[in-house]
């Protein structure tokens, strides 16, 4: 039975003139304020959409229709060409051509614009109109005159009502649309109620709602995408557990690791490794164990090492792990923070597990929560912890920094490099404060501070232009921050000034050593000098004396077995 609606209208109502009237104006609805919902606000910026009215087209062609006056008239061009001439025939368009240059119009139009650009011509021989002069200085006064800022462009906050801890953040490989947050609670037997556990990935168009729910039985610390294929997403559970989901095929994971043969701890560092496949990758834990694994079967690592630095490759010596990194420029090198202080740069290619434990560094009082690698310079790294943030160089191998920021009242929770500057880094405090350092012009304090949250930070990750940077709170609120163009765009010579930076505090770091080295050896010796001089002369001449007889003694010995063997 088809479903019909009937309208219905008087005949003397159909052509009806309008009647314009001029009324004043009415409130019809009025909605006074609600000052509850302005913490559910969430400022956007920005917030105007650029609209093109003209249909975008594959193809499109245009016939242009012209009027030509020449002196035997008017002719109407279409495209070029008068109508009774067909551009086909070469011909007519010969003698077309001919009728037109005979044409004194033309003629004196030819020589008006040859004496015009011979006029330019000649101008631009002496001197180049179109050249930019001190376009150098004008960059430099610009980049000078900027003030360091940043601004707040997008909020995301944790969906549930139970407020968990945003620990680590991934940007989508494909022009950063997309954001994985790792939610999870880190704090000490914590098991409050209708705490879900379940991360999230932001569409940064929509950041009221997820995109997608990723959901699973243990909340997870770590999220990384694969950046070879970027529907695959790793992560690294609180139960040690290592999973990844397939984005097409929705929240639910593809497959987890058995709880026997995975970590007995948090995973704090979960890693893609680059592979023929693009289904390889690599975890550490507190639990002191680095594992290596392929999804496709996840059912068993495919190795195992001990971070055992007594290189003896037993467990109850290991130093468990909390931060991991790892560079495409260094594929064999990795480097692990640990929560004695302590920096690992471990070798895969060694052939025994001792011998992949490379160098140690040591330096930082407490945990080392984060690690990084410089992406121009893959020889000098960041690390972060206790209250400052230190730069070593793998060629100083006496467990010394060669740059370090000043002692922060406050713990330092994350940092970063920026991707785009070999000199600038990010450094998030436990005060929500969140501080950018260029060591090339300011090495005391850092260009730009913000006070980004009233919790602590959490988790840091800028996108690869360096201009957006990503914050995680303690509340699982991640704010993503616009910084300005001074502190995210190359300057020329930059990179050849840090370089040269980092090999002349190299150089500074290894003659202070050798000073030291010089002064240990200098108090040795005047310790044994001290220690010979404070002996009794005594007993002095009773040991040598001593010594001489027993030489006798031995040598008579010696002489009389010759004589009986005569």
């Amino acid at each position: 039975m088809e479903i019909k609606w009937e309208y219905t209208r008087k005949r003397s109502e159909f052509g009806r003139p309008y009647s314009f009237s001029d009324l004043p104006g009415e409130v019809t609805v009025d909605i006074p304020p609600d000052p509850s919902l302005a913490d559910d606000f969430i400022p956007q910026d920005p917030v105007d959409v650029a609209v093109q009215e003209g249909p975008v087209m594959a193809v499109h062609e245009v016939n242009t229709e012209r009027v030509q006056a020449t002196s035997r008239g008017v002719n109407h061009v279409e495209g070029g060409w008068p109508k009774h001439v067909d551009p086909r025939n070469t011909d007519m368009t010969t003698r077309f051509r001919e009728e037109v240059e005979r044409d004194e119009t033309y003629i004196r139009a030819i020589l008006r614009l040859s004496t015009l650009m011979e006029h330019c011509i000649r101008q631009n021989n002496a001197i180049d109109i179109y050249e930019e002069y001190f376009e150098e200085d004008e960059e430099e006064e610009e980049e000078q005159e900027e003030i360091p800022s940043a601004k707040t462009i997008s909020v995301l906050r944790d969906p549930n009502l139970v407020r968990r801890m945003a620990t680590h953040l991934s940007w989508h490989p494909d022009a950063c649309k997309e954001l994985a947050v790792a939610y999870c609670s880190l704090d000490f037997q914590d098991k409050r109620r209708d705490m879900s556990f379940d991360s999230y990935i932001w569409d940064l168009e929509n950041p009221y709602k997820p995109e997608l729910t990723l959901m699973l039985s243990s909340p997870v610390v770590t999220l990384e995408y694969n950046p070879k294929d970027w529907h695959h997403v790793l992560g690294g559970c609180y139960n040690g557990q290592i999973v990844y989901w397939d984005t097409r095929k929705g929240g639910l994971t593809i497959e987890v690791t058995p709880v026997e043969l995975s970590h007995r701890d948090p995973v704090y560092g979960a890693i893609w490794l680059p592979s023929r496949t693009g289904t390889e990758c690599f975890s550490a834990s507190t639990d002191g164990q680095v594992l290596w694994w392929d999804i496709r079967n996840l059912s068993h690592p495919s190795e195992r090492l001990i971070l055992d630095i007594t290189r003896e490759d037993q467990l109850k010596n290991a130093l468990g792990a909390i931060s991991l990194d790892f560079s495409l420029s260094m594929p064999t090198k990795f480097l692990v923070g640990t929560e004695q202080g302590s920096i690992i740069n471990c070798n895969r290619d060694a052939k025994t597990p001792p011998e992949k434990i490379a160098n140690v560094f040591s330096g930082h009082i407490g945990a080392v929560y984060a690690v990084a690698r410089n992406p121009f310079f893959p020889k000098v790294f960041l690390s972060v912890g206790d209250w400052t943030a230190r730069i070593w160089s793998e060629e100083i191998l006496d467990s010394s920094s060669i740059m370090e920021t000043k002692y922060h009242t406050s713990y330092l929770m994350d940092g970063c490099w920026s991707p785009v500057k070999p000199a600038v880094f990010f450094t998030a405090r436990s005060d929500g404060i969140l501080d950018v350092w260029d060591f090339l012009f300011h090495q005391k304090d850092p260009s730009l501070s913000l006070k980004v949250s009233n919790e602590s930070l959490l988790s840091l990750c800028p996108q690869d232009n360096g201009r957006i940077i990503g914050c995680g709170t303690k509340q699982g609120t991640v704010t993503l921050l616009e910084i300005s163009s001074g502190l995210c765009t190359l300057r020329k010579n930059e990179k050849s000034l840090t370089s040269t930076m980092f090999e002349r505090e190299a150089r500074r770091e290894k003659v202070l050593q050798d000073k030291q080295r010089e002064l240990q050896v200098r108090q040795q010796l005047l310790a044994q000098a001290k220690k010979e001089e404070k002996e009794d002369p005594q007993e002095t001449f009773e040991q040598v004396r001593t010594d001489f007889f027993s030489i006798i003694t031995t040598e008579r010995q010696r002489r009389r077995q010759g004589e009986s063997e005569e």
